[in-house]
């Protein structure tokens, strides 16, 4: 469940184009279905967004949460819970914190990001430790760089084919995701007929993804930019996240009508 939550978020952390209109605004709100191998539910994950001040600094306050649900709960339980503080002029993180508890497997940290120095500050609450890691410039976390890159990307502007890459630290390393553009689709959702950009993201194969290209990832074509679908073909089995409830979104939200 924690990789899955960890897919939702990162997915989209491989577009740059130049400034343009804002694809979100406090208030939004998404719920995710999560099914295992195509036939049962196995969880949910949503991500919120709401306007807040962090340091005196006006912020999007975004959190992820993520749970086991039904039948899965009985013999694995999951509670995720992921935050954020980006500032609303850069969309660079000023904090991230991560708590989750899979199956009894529990981490507790929060990592404060000063962006001028270029330095992550990682608190492990479980271990009472503290670390300092340099990172790149204008580094994100998991959840930033799924919020600032949803908003630059420029829907016109992508090319089948391509690759880009961002800068992320997460779990107290830093690394590049890479990112493919596969092409456009129409797609069916709970909501209709949906025209969506395809991805396919570059994953390390091996314990939990079947190979390197076992992700594919739904996003619709408007200024919203929203996460209809994600596919991962897993080690063992496979993973579906459908769109599930939505609100407070800043654009319309176009349905192919028949």
């Amino acid at each position: 469940m924690n990789q899955f939550l960890v897919i939702l978020i990162t997915l989209f952390t491989a577009w740059s184009s130049p400034a343009q209109e804002p694809a979100f605004e406090g208030g939004e709100w998404f719920k995710f279905r999560l099914s295992y191998s195509g036939w049962f539910k196995a969880g949910e994950a949503t991500l919120s967004v709401v306007n807040e001040r962090y340091k005196n600094k006006p912020v999007y306050h975004i959190k992820g949460e993520g749970t086991t649900t039904g039948m899965t709960k009985l013999f694995f339980s999951v509670e995720d819970y992921y935050e954020t503080y980006i500032d609303k002029e850069t969309i660079l993180p000023h904090r991230f914190v991560r708590k989750i508890d899979e199956g009894g497997h529990t981490k507790d940290k929060i990592i404060d990001f000063d962006q001028q120095r270029k330095k992550a500050y990682v608190f492990d609450k479980k271990h009472n430790k503290h670390t300092t890691y340099d990172t790149p410039a204008s580094v994100h976390d998991m959840i930033s760089s799924f919020y600032f890159l949803r908003d630059k990307i420029d829907i016109n502007d992508l090319e089948e084919g391509k690759e880009t890459r961002l800068d992320m630290f997460f779990d107290e390393e830093n690394f590049q995701f890479s990112l493919r553009f596969l092409g456009r689709e129409t797609i069916s959702t709970k909501f209709g007929n949906v025209e969506a950009l395809v991805f396919r993201p570059l994953v390390q194969a091996g314990r939990v993804f079947k190979e390197k290209e076992s992700l594919t990832l739904w996003v619709s074509a408007d200024k919203n930019k929203i996460p209809l679908r994600i596919k991962a073909e897993l080690a063992v089995g496979s993973l579906k996240a459908d769109l599930d409830a939505y609100k407070g979104l800043k654009h319309p939200f176009y349905i192919i009508q028949d």
